[in-house]
């Protein structure tokens, strides 16, 4: 594709945006909001599975909506759930499933935007401490860096190792977050393998320092590993807070779907324009790889399928006892009202 043609495609989303963005005042006539500061919690923002977060901030979304959205950055989905559990913020930015968990334990949280349509997790194995690794098995006994104990990347881990007959218990796991301190972790030998995302896990595959076991980067990799499609990434918060505050999560919901609507016209060019420049590891042409790898990960509409929440149930119920299938409402983890209302303003 000529420079030409991106820039023309460039320009024409650039001017369907400002348009829309045009439009807003009239439209948010439909309710004040409750609450214009907000603060929002995220494990491992430079990851590829927050990007429709990040390009939402960097492109000024929120602003357009009214909003000041602090972001504060945890290692790991699981640390920045504490933070909400906590009081120290309003809403994460994580893994849908941790919906699921809450709920298990008499704690109510609802998802209502959807950042991505697959989890963008690879497991991979050492090359330089398992370099005779045949199966899953062989992982027993070893260390496993996931971003944060707890975490999706975690929850990964435990299913493919659970698979093979292996309990959580039989590993070790080590926090080992999603950028720099992932990439040292594994080349100095401190882990034997690693549940993580991109660009991270990319950026040693492509230098043949992982074999990658079990890949969900992309809808026909998550199919094979979870059995259906997986909600990954999502914006949720206490049911409370969405129903104290419906206007404001309506505004979360519609820059988040802004940012996804960019994402689906935007090329490489584009994205690294973007991010911030640390967000790159150093290495532009891989970050970029890693970015087709995952790009039809990338939710659509900010939409949370109902059959993914099912198969997020059914893959946490296989390995987590304390999950009872039967026992969990999955109505009351998520609601599409906010998305579906974003998705026809934007026509995402």
């Amino acid at each position: 594709m000529n420079h030409s043609t991106i820039n023309r495609r460039t320009f024409a989303s650039a001017a369907a945006l400002g348009a829309a963005t045009l439009a807003f005042p009239a439209l948010r006539a439909q309710g004040k909001l409750e609450k214009t500061k907000i603060a929002l919690a995220v494990g491992g923002k430079a990851a590829f599975y927050y990007l429709p977060l990040t390009i939402t901030e960097q492109l000024g979304y929120f602003k357009a909506e009214g909003l000041e959205v602090e972001i504060s950055d945890f290692a790991g989905g699981a640390r920045a759930l504490q933070a909400v559990v906590g009081g120290s913020a309003d809403v994460v930015s994580g893994a849908y499933e941790h919906t699921i968990n809450l709920q298990s334990k008499n704690q109510m949280f609802q998802a209502f935007v959807l950042q991505g349509r697959a989890p963008q997790i690879a497991f991979g194995v050492s090359t330089k401490n398992m370099p005779n690794y045949k199966t899953v098995a062989d992982l027993r006994g070893k260390k496993i860096g996931v971003s944060a104990p707890g975490s999706s990347t975690n929850m990964m881990a435990n299913l493919v190792l659970s698979r093979a007959g292996l309990k959580p218990g039989d590993v070790s796991f080590i926090g080992v977050g999603t950028s720099a301190g992932a990439l040292a972790a594994l080349r100095s030998g401190q882990i034997d393998a690693m549940s993580n995302t991109d660009p991270v896990m990319t950026m040693l595959e492509q230098k043949g320092e992982v074999k990658i076991i079990s890949d969900t980067r992309t809808l026909k990799g998550t199919v094979d590993v979870f059995g259906g499609p997986m909600p990954a990434a999502c914006l949720y918060a206490p049911t409370d807070f969405i129903q104290k505050n419906p206007n404001t999560c309506q505004a979360l919901a519609n820059a988040i779907v802004h940012g996804l609507k960019w994402l689906q016209t935007a090329g490489p060019g584009d994205i690294i324009k973007t991010v911030p420049e640390n967000y790159l590891l150093g290495d532009r042409g891989l970050y970029l790889a890693s970015f087709n790898k995952v790009r039809d990960a990338i939710a659509l509409d900010g939409l949370i399928p109902d059959e993914g929440a099912r198969t997020a149930l059914k893959a946490l119920a296989s390995f987590d006892p304390s999950i009872k299938a039967d026992k969990i409402d999955l109505g009351k983890t998520y609601t599409n009202e906010f998305a579906r209302r974003a998705k026809d303003k934007f026509k995402a």
